[in-house]
């Protein structure tokens, strides 16, 4: 990092971009991802310099970023590349809500603001709390959590959480703590025998279409495709690990559950949230 705080930050990935905004630092940021929809006038604002998995280089560098914000082992080769190129990469990696909250915490240090950065987590950890003690009496329906269809993958370990905390029990809890897609592949059978009562759907970027999970060979006897409970969750708000997915994801999520887990049986509507 050549100064700091640093003054020109390039993110690569959506939730840095948000946080930032909601730290009141977003003057620094001179480039980000495609994907960056959040908040709204960041698309109109800021030059877009990648997607998730590629970023145009040449137009990184011609920004003089002080410091580039990625993500991942997916983004492990982008960052090699800026640092042999001489600039400063710091790598998130968060999986679970406790990372989301350090996230915020470790950024608001980088950008020189750690009063607002634990305030803001702060604040975020104890609205999901009292969402969690909220939900302590409801019934807790079963949730399986489509993150891909070609093959299955369930859901990573921050919606698995977020599940949870809204009144759920996530049918794969047990694969959600793995990080790689390929690790939380399940089968057509397995979630059949699952007997999930809510279907949540996010096709990562891609528009999810409820009538094919529907009308997969079998699963027309799931509790969820009986009942009509097939919700897709905007991959915006809910496969970003940051604060997208700890307000209106988790929202989202909330209002999904509503109907099963108060026990009503609901006519076979397929919805968006």
């Amino acid at each position: 990092m050549r100064r700091f705080p640093p003054e020109r930050i390039v993110c690569l990935t959506e939730e840095t971009v948000e946080t930032l905004y909601l730290l009141g630092e977003e003057d620094r940021i001179v480039g980000v991802s495609g994907y960056a929809v959040r908040p709204v006038r960041v698309r109109r604002e800021k030059p877009r310099v990648s997607a998730f998995t590629s970023a145009d280089l040449p137009k990184i560098l011609a920004l003089r970023p002080d410091l580039v914000l990625a993500f991942s082992d997916l983004q492990a080769g982008i960052a090699a590349d800026l640092a042999r190129a001489g600039i400063a990469v710091h790598l998130f990696n968060q999986r679970d809500v406790a990372g989301i909250l350090a996230m915020i915490r470790t950024l608001g240090a980088l950008v020189g603001c750690p009063d607002r950065a634990e305030a803001l987590a702060t604040a975020y950890a104890a609205r999901l709390a009292e969402i969690a003690a909220g939900a302590e009496n409801d019934r807790r329906p079963r949730v399986y959590f489509e993150e891909w269809d070609e093959p299955l993958i369930s859901g990573i370990g921050w919606v698995s959480e977020l599940i949870g905390i809204a009144g759920g029990r996530d049918v794969f809890a047990d694969r959600a703590r793995e990080p790689a897609a390929r690790d939380r592949v399940v089968t057509p059978e397995a979630v059949i025998a699952a007997a999930p009562e809510v279907i949540l759907a996010s096709w990562c970027g891609r528009k999810v279409v409820p009538a094919r999970i529907a009308a997969r060979p079998g699963w027309g006897a799931i509790p969820a495709v009986e009942a009509g409970q097939i919700v897709e969750i905007k991959s915006a708000l809910i496969l970003q690990p940051g604060p997208a997915a700890l307000g209106d994801g988790l929202d989202a999520i909330r209002a999904a559950l509503r109907p099963a887990a108060a026990g009503r049986v609901q006519p076979p509507v397929i919805r968006t949230a």
